[in-house]
């Protein structure tokens, strides 16, 4: 019997409750490639779909370990892990898509989403890019053959946040899937399930494990689908539980037949790594929150694009969803004249690097590096001015944050 219930509580103790070797209060690493049967009759069971193990591309007890941590924190029904966030992408949808199909797409995305989505339009699956901050855009898009809207909870790197609890509605009514990606918010700030997210993709490798020292990916069912109308489900799937077909169909496709697999070293270094998520959360939503308002006033400031502040247009949507957080992502954009090169290379605490999510606080020039293949019209679209700078706030004391920012602004004027 356990009596805990609290966030924090649960994710610390967790592994500890499911393992039970020599007392150890972490989930053991389990690199064996291959799984031994002492009965052939037992190996064909789990073949034929009994829980076990039988080849490591489909999954250890190291990663199932994380994927129960992962389910736990979003109040889901299943997880599945996958190598990176990109590959989890990947498997949402080339698993789950068809040639013919359409979907609805939040145009605020990340860059590599954004490629991502132009190689599925390779495969014959249509995309249509709408400003999902308006439910009305995204139901004016839908088509007959829509079968998927997607959207970030918190967009990277404009921080739009998309009407997610209209979109949840409107996709329910519409018996439409509604795949959410949750990287930059994380279960401590929303939970999918609480705007009708079918599916909620995660990268591991930014806040969830927080070091910057592993890649991983997940897609979480928060059991809010009814998997038995989606015509998408192959025949072979179709059996069972139904509210686990669809994650059982990405699961087979994503890793046996894709190969994109969590590492159980990867899965270790992430399962200890987001024991510490919701204090690192709390300090660098803190420190987000700061540097944003004291960077808004700042007269070589163009603007900031933070939902903490009263001046984004989704602040009190932020509130509604994420409460007294808002996140660890900020947009700042400087004065034209100011040379954006020659100002990051007066930063000393901001690290020049690209990653989000992580204990250092990391900055980067968004128009030309991660959307720079973009081209200059489809980012003048998207709100990405050449003097943009996406920081991804860390743990660091506050203050030397603070003065670090405005040191390099100062020299620059």
């Amino acid at each position: 019997m356990t009596t805990e219930s609290g966030f924090t509580t649960a994710l610390v103790h967790r592994d500890r409750r499911r393992t039970h070797s020599f007392g150890a209060v972490h989930q053991p690493v389990y690199p064996s490639v291959e799984y031994a049967f002492t009965d052939a009759r037992e190996l064909t069971a789990v073949f034929q779909g009994k829980a076990g193990y039988t080849y490591s591309r489909q999954g250890t007890p190291t990663t199932s370990a994380l994927e129960d941590k992962l389910t736990h924190m979003e109040g889901g029904i299943a997880t599945v892990s996958f190598a990176t966030g990109m590959a989890a992408l990947s498997a949402v949808f080339f698993t789950l898509l068809k040639a013919g199909d359409h979907i609805v797409s939040s145009h605020h995305i990340f860059g590599n989403t954004n490629s991502l989505l132009g190689t599925l339009a390779d495969f014959g699956v249509s995309v249509s890019f709408v400003d999902a901050t308006h439910v009305e855009a995204v139901e004016s898009a839908l088509q007959e053959n829509t079968r998927m809207v997607f959207v970030e909870s918190l967009a990277n790197p404009g921080t739009q946040i998309p009407d997610m609890a209209r979109i949840g509605r409107l996709c329910n009514d519409r018996n439409i899937l509604f795949v959410l990606d949750g990287t930059l918010t994380t279960a401590w700030l929303l939970k999918g399930q609480t705007v009708g997210a079918a599916l909620v993709v995660n990268s591991l490798s930014k806040l969830f494990g927080g070091h910057g020292n592993a890649l991983g990916g997940a897609v979480t069912d928060t059991g809010c689908f009814n998997w038995e109308k989606y015509p998408n489900i192959s025949a072979s799937y179709r059996n069972g539980d139904p509210r686990g077909w669809g994650l059982k169909q990405v699961k087979k496709k994503g890793l046996r037949d894709m190969g994109g697999t969590l590492s159980s070293d990867a899965a270790h270094r992430l399962a200890a790594g987001v024991e510490t998520l919701p204090l690192r959360m709390a300090q660098a939503c803190h420190n987000a929150l700061s540097l944003a308002r004291t960077l808004q006033d700042h007269p070589r400031v163009q603007a900031v694009r933070y939902p903490g502040l009263l001046s984004h247009p989704q602040h009190e949507r932020a509130k509604t969803l994420f409460g007294s957080h808002f996140g660890t992502l900020l947009a700042v954009e400087l004065q034209q004249d100011i040379d954006v090169f020659d100002f990051l290379n007066r930063l000393d605490v901001f690290a020049l690097a690209t990653h989000l999510g992580d204990n250092r606080t990391l900055v980067l020039p968004v128009a030309h590096t991660i959307y720079h293949e973009m081209g200059a019209a489809r980012r003048q679209e998207m709100g990405i001015a050449d003097n943009l700078l996406r920081i991804s706030v860390g743990i660091e004391d506050t203050r030397d944050l603070l003065d670090d920012f405005s040191q390099a602004l100062d020299i620059s004027e």
